[in-house]
């Protein structure tokens, strides 16, 4: 089986440095809508089975506009269990003002996971995603069939995350490939029980040089 893991495309709040998080949303940038295309373009070549998506406007947006730019009917389901990282406190706030307020919490959300004190901000940690995260992703494989091409759209924190950990990654290491570009593409293969890596964090198709602000 292979997975294809998507990171929904640019936002506003991505744009302007602000955290959105599991229950923040802001809308897709108009550019976000033509990376979607490329993005199908990609694609056109893999028979899609199934597509799943977090719950939130932005994944959805992302899963909805690529369904239509394939111009396949390809299933589609949304999963809650794919959302973002609660964030808590963090959510709607920029990342420069967060790094100054806390900068220990900020600096171990990005870069030393096992640090991270997720009680200081009233939201989720990375032990708790990776679960909610991994039994989804588990229960989407063994509902589909073993030569099943899959898309699964979500947000850079959790996937980086739920991929790490479906690779076995400890918490620690979870950074260790560094993050997800909106719009980019990680591919796992799923045989007999295991995950493999293909594809991290692809962007080539997109044609454009990345900003700071696209990944995270």
């Amino acid at each position: 089986m292979e997975l294809y893991f998507v990171r929904h495309g640019k936002t506003e709040w991505n744009l302007e440095g602000k955290y959105q998080g599991g229950h923040g949303d802001s809308p897709l940038l108009p550019e976000s809508l033509h990376d979607i295309t490329l993005l199908a373009k990609r694609l056109k070549n893999i028979k899609i089975s199934h597509m799943y998506s977090s719950p939130l406007p932005r994944a959805k947006t992302t899963a909805e506009t690529l369904i239509k730019d394939l111009h396949e009917k390809i299933p589609f389901t949304i999963v809650d269990d794919l959302r973002e990282f609660d964030l808590g406190i963090m959510e709607g706030r920029k990342f420069s003002e967060l790094e100054e307020e806390m900068p220990e919490v900020i600096y171990a959300f990005r870069h030393q996971p096992a640090d991270y004190d997720y009680s200081l901000i009233r939201g989720e940690s990375f032990e708790q995603v990776a679960d909610r995260t991994t039994k989804a992703v588990k229960k989407i494989v063994a509902e589909n069939n073993d030569q099943d091409n899959i898309v699964i759209v979500s947000h850079g924190a959790a996937l980086v995350t739920l991929i790490q950990s479906l690779l076995g990654t400890e918490v620690a290491d979870i950074r260790k490939n560094g993050g997800l570009s909106n719009t980019s593409l990680t591919h796992l293969q799923y045989d007999n029980g295991q995950f493999k890596l293909i594809k991290w964090n692809e962007t080539g198709y997109l044609n454009k040089k990345l900003e700071s602000s696209d990944t995270i």
